[in-house]
């Protein structure tokens, strides 16, 4: 598993940096399939965004931005943690779920 750090600005951001970073890591042309995103709630607050990419042959590509620790955790189709990014500054996540 490899480990970065980048600084994110917003909510924008970050989804095109996770929707890059799967299609890259799984050799996938960007754009070409559909991505997928939900919000993930503790008790009745906001904690994070799950991020899917529907692939070819119905293979998922998923992602996690955990905002306790402020980071991303990629996953590859059989469910194995293939990267971790640590983020320098975190996206506003009580703006969307609002």
């Amino acid at each position: 598993m490899t480990m970065h750090s980048l600084q994110i600005g917003d909510l924008s951001d970050l989804r095109h940096y996770v929707h890059h970073t799967l299609c890259d890591l799984h050799q996938l042309e960007l754009g070409a399939f559909e991505i997928t995103e939900r919000m993930l709630v503790r008790g009745d607050q906001p904690c994070g965004i799950f991020f899917c990419l529907h692939g070819p042959r119905s293979v998922k590509l998923t992602a996690i931005w955990e905002t306790d620790r402020n980071t991303v955790l990629f996953y590859g189709s059989t469910g194995e943690r293939i990267q971790k990014t640590q983020l320098v500054r975190a996206p506003k996540l009580a703006c969307v779920a609002a």
